[in-house]
């Protein structure tokens, strides 16, 4: 396959996989929302915070470094073999499956019964569908191999689809089944994933279309476990590469759940708050995913393309310097400037947003507080994803190498300032611990941005800055809407509540008046279109 092919096909997978995250966002979005007015939440704590982690630890796992040594490098290798190597995902599957169940079933804290019935039930059933999803590695490495883009998007949408379909029938008839329900959606998720990648190869392996595409494996007897005379049963090489990122894989399954850990084997909070945590967080994190998230994958690809890695300012061409410069300082400002607004109006409309997302048992407690201090985090999370996305374009392997170690030794600190930060602040010493997290890593980026542009005349940094008048008028809108808060909500009707809404589009409208007078050089730079004419440029 030709390489403009590969990177056509590979850039459709990468589209379709934004897509899916976003459906599955909103889906959990509307699933929450529906699910709360019917449950407790400490049931919603249970499944989304204490059986999902049993789920997603043994996943990992079980399949991660299978996936990364069986992915690297062509696509044109002995297809049995690597078969073979996949398949040893199920009995390590079953092997942290029973581990970990024991784990769950006698060492961690068991809810009480009349609050959330059949535990036992639902950690058994999220163990047995980590093991039933592990049947399909072998036909989903094979597929994500060949970039059967299709099978991938329709597969995950009717497994997402036949999921919710099942959670809402049961929610609505037998509300008193409790962890049965989800435990039921669970295995029904990842049963119709699997059947759909089944299916799929049994048709596609032996018809014209497969033949046509010289594809490697040509029965379906093949994607089997399978003895080959005189031929070691695996691919040694693959094998000690599976060996390789296996030991890396207990460290980053850490450090990516690491909240959640904390949350179960510290006890740090009851379950009641774990769900009202998880929910606030999957509310708060729709901007950082829908608009932080692109931002920072696009603007890596530009700076990447357009600056060299490892070279100093003075080695670079200095046009494309300046060019580099210029939309590193806009980016900035624009992140910032999303971020400050989600920040000033997340204060005073959290309350009022979780009342009508999830009723009183959202927009009182601790919920109002957690998406309060969830909106500062996202201004955190806006500048922190385009500092860094700079930083890893330009940076040589020797500062990786260093920046590894940092994030390390950060990644510890964090478990740590987690755990006290909770004690003192309850689920809030969640967001503060990422806010300083994120804090540690935009001193980072930002000293390296500015000793990178030490010795030329560009200062991208500047964008960090937004105008006086800007500041005043956020200062203002701040103080204005939360008076308002005060005054007319959230307790005191919907004629109250929508003059709450109405002041806050006035100062939201006069804000971004303001942004219009004197940010100009912004507005410009989002309206022309800045970045796709210079790739275009580039190509």
């Amino acid at each position: 396959m030709a390489a403009q092919d590969v990177l056509g096909q590979t850039a459709r997978l990468a589209s379709s996989s934004a897509l899916l995250q976003v459906l599955f966002r909103v889906v959990t979005f509307g699933l929450n929302a529906f699910t709360l007015r019917y449950l407790s939440r400490e049931l919603i704590g249970v499944v989304n915070v204490r059986l999902t982690l049993l789920y997603s630890t043994v996943v990992f796992l079980a399949r991660e470094a299978f996936r990364r040594a069986c992915l690297s490098g062509s696509a044109k290798r002995n297809w049995t073999k690597t078969i073979n190597l996949l398949w040893l995902t199920v009995p390590l599957g079953v092997f942290w499956s029973l581990i970990l169940g024991l784990v769950w079933l006698h060492l961690l804290e068991v809810p009480d019964p009349s609050v959330v019935p059949h535990y036992q039930a639902g950690v058994v059933a999220f163990g047995l569908s980590a093991i039933i999803e592990l049947l399909g590695e072998p036909f989903w490495v094979l597929a994500q191999a060949h970039l059967f883009v299709r099978l991938k998007v329709i597969a995950e949408s009717l497994s997402v689809v036949s999921k919710c379909i099942l959670t809402v029938t049961l929610v609505i008839l037998y509300p008193q089944w409790g962890l049965y329900i989800f435990s039921l959606a669970q295995l029904l998720y990842v049963s119709v994933l699997v059947m759909c990648y089944v299916i799929y190869f049994v048709m596609f392996l032996g018809s014209p279309e497969a033949t046509k595409k010289s594809f490697p494996v040509a029965r379906v007897k093949a994607l089997l476990p399978s003895f080959v005379e005189d031929e070691t049963f695996v691919n040694w090489k693959e094998a000690r590469l599976t060996w390789s990122f296996f030991k890396q894989s207990f460290l980053k399954q850490i450090l990516t759940e690491g909240e959640r850990y904390v949350m179960t084997f510290l006890n740090v909070l009851n379950f009641g708050d774990q769900g009202v945590y998880d929910i606030v967080n999957n509310l708060g994190s729709l901007v950082a995913r829908f608009i932080f998230l692109p931002i920072e994958e696009s603007f890596y690809v530009f700076f990447a393309k357009v600056l060299e890695r490892g070279k100093t300012v003075k080695d670079q061409k200095q046009d494309d310097v300046a060019m580099a410069a210029n939309v590193l300082e806009l980016l900035l400002k624009l992140v910032l400037l999303i971020g400050l607004t989600i920040t000033v109006f997340g204060y005073a409309y959290s309350q009022l947003a979780l009342d009508i997302y999830g009723g009183s048992m959202l927009s009182s407690g601790t919920g109002p507080d957690l998406l309060r201090c969830y909106s500062l985090y996202v201004l955190f999370i806006a500048v922190n994803g385009v500092t860094e996305c700079f930083t890893s374009a330009l940076m040589c392997k020797e500062e990786v190498d260093r920046y590894n170690f940092v994030m390390l030794a950060l990644s510890f600190i964090f478990l740590c300032i987690s755990y006290f930060l909770t004690h003192w602040y309850g689920s809030v010493g969640f967001i503060l611990a990422n806010c300083f997290n994120m804090g540690i890593r935009i001193a980072h980026s930002t000293h390296y941005i500015h000793h990178y542009f030490r010795e030329s005349t560009h200062r991208p940094l500047t964008g960090l800055l937004p105008s006086p008048a800007l500041l005043l008028v956020y200062m203002l809108s701040a103080v204005v809407t939360a008076f308002s808060e005060v005054w007319f909500c959230c307790d005191k009707g919907w004629m109250a509540r929508l003059i709450h809404i109405s002041t806050g589009a006035l100062c939201l409208a006069a804000t971004l008046a303001t942004m219009f007078c004197t940010e100009t050089k912004l507005i410009h730079f989002v309206r022309s279109q800045f970045l796709s004419r210079y790739l275009k440029k580039g190509t």
